[in-house]
């Protein structure tokens, strides 16, 4: 969904109109570094399927010029220098789920520099719906495509098959930040648990834009603002119920949980109607106020996510740095155990930079977490030594920069 709430929901999850179907046809892969050791899986697996890649090949993808890797289940840690490759590894992850990753980035940005010849990802992935090969490339200049076994895809069928949640260090602002932010983490936990959500944002971001258009160029006709309203109200409502929703799971995944993270108390605020027949009613009303503003001014494209930090009854925003990042770290493995109860599997997690703001007791209770949960979680760091407590349990690779790109080492 958009830095800005009126440039639209869409926009700021990286959803794209047009641009999520079609044939692959990115540049071929090449070979690279072989897998880390093996790691022991977690005690609260049983027998539930295992989300996981457990290949992935890159080509041309931003430092990557060809890599080929293998991956067990459960905890991964990639560490190395700074600007070494380690969050382009995580954000060619991240786009094994709908939208633009976690860079939000446009498809000719992820090609490497200087060739500009596009780029390419496969992966061979494990889970709840057995096993599914996917590749999403984009040739320079063109639309990202996404294949499922060999077939083009929409990119909300990666909905369907995975489950991808991330924490990346420009989030540890989150609570310091404009709304769009915080709608945005909203959406993408939502996401993770009703993949549908996605075709709600998209319907009501296409009926929104037009509605904005009307207004700025100074229409009257009340039967094109009728007809749009219906649509803004009919997929507002949905998003507003889904979001709900995802706010119930992710209090009922945090009570009674055994965590070393504090507990947060989220709500929802400045949406203004959420109920279909009230939105519709309120957009009406609102029609002399919105075209002297050029834009809808209500509507869950102006939602805010709030928190609480519980044990304080303070508001995250006045929380300690180390405090807000713990609360995160609370949330997304909320958002896990949610995940996992409706999915049937925990999600794949993307931790960038995790050890930053958190003492060595926490990150040890971290690693004890994820393990326990049996998630397939990539975390990167600059030295192993930040790894140090997962022992065993992990799989270990260092990230190098060479003339001819980021090199992968398992060790």
């Amino acid at each position: 969904l958009c830095r800005d709430a009126d440039a639209g929901l869409m926009a700021e999850n990286g959803l794209e109109p047009g641009s999520d179907s079609g044939p692959d046809s990115g540049p071929g892969t090449g070979s690279g570094s072989g897998p880390g050791s093996v790691p022991e899986l977690g005690p609260d697996v049983g027998t539930s399927p295992l989300l996981a890649v457990r290949h992935l090949r890159l080509s041309h993808f931003r430092s990557y010029a060809q890599c080929r890797l293998e991956f067990a289940p459960g905890p991964i840690a990639i560490f190395g220098d700074n600007g070494a490759g380690k969050t382009n590894l995580l954000e060619a992850l991240s786009l094994l789920s709908p939208g633009r990753g976690l860079r939000k980035a446009k498809p000719d940005d992820i090609a490497r520099t200087p060739a500009r010849i596009g780029w390419k990802l496969a992966a061979e992935m494990t889970g709840p719906a057995g096993l599914s090969e996917i590749e999403t490339s984009a040739e320079f200049g063109a639309a990202r495509q996404v294949a499922v076994n060999g077939k083009p895809a929409r990119q909300t069928a990666l909905g369907a098959l995975a489950r991808v949640i991330w924490l990346v260090p420009v989030m540890d602002r989150l609570w310091l930040e404009g709304a769009a932010d915080r709608r945005q983490f909203l959406d993408r936990i939502t996401l993770s648990i009703f993949p549908d959500h996605a075709g709600a944002v998209l319907a009501y971001d296409k009926a929104m834009r037009e509605r904005n258009r009307l207004l700025k160029d100074g229409v009257q006709d009340p039967a094109w603002y009728g007809a749009l309203e219906t649509q803004m109200a009919q997929h507002g409502a949905r998003i507003s119920a889904h979001r709900r929703a995802a706010l119930d799971r992710i209090a009922e995944a945090q009570d009674g949980a055994r965590t070393a993270f504090p507990h947060a108390t989220l709500g929802l605020d400045g949406a203004g109607p959420e109920a279909e027949d009230a939105l519709a009613a309120a957009l009406a009303a609102g029609r002399a106020q919105d075209m002297a503003a050029g834009r809808a001014l209500t509507g869950p494209h102006r939602a805010d996510l709030t928190a609480i930090y519980s044990a304080k009854d303070m508001a995250a925003r006045l929380c300690s740095t180390g405090e807000q990042k713990a609360l995160l770290v609370s949330l997304i493995l909320a958002n896990a155990r949610a995940v996992m109860a409706g999915f049937g599997a925990p999600p794949i997690l993307l931790l960038d930079e995790i050890a930053a703001h958190l003492d060595a007791g926490r990150r040890a209770a971290l690693y004890d977490e994820i393990h326990g949960l049996g998630a397939q979680a990539f975390m990167t760091g600059t030295g192993r030594e930040l790894f140090q407590p997962l022992g065993a349990r992990a799989q270990y690779f260092t990230a190098r920069e060479t003339d001819t790109g980021t090199v992968l080492e398992g060790s």
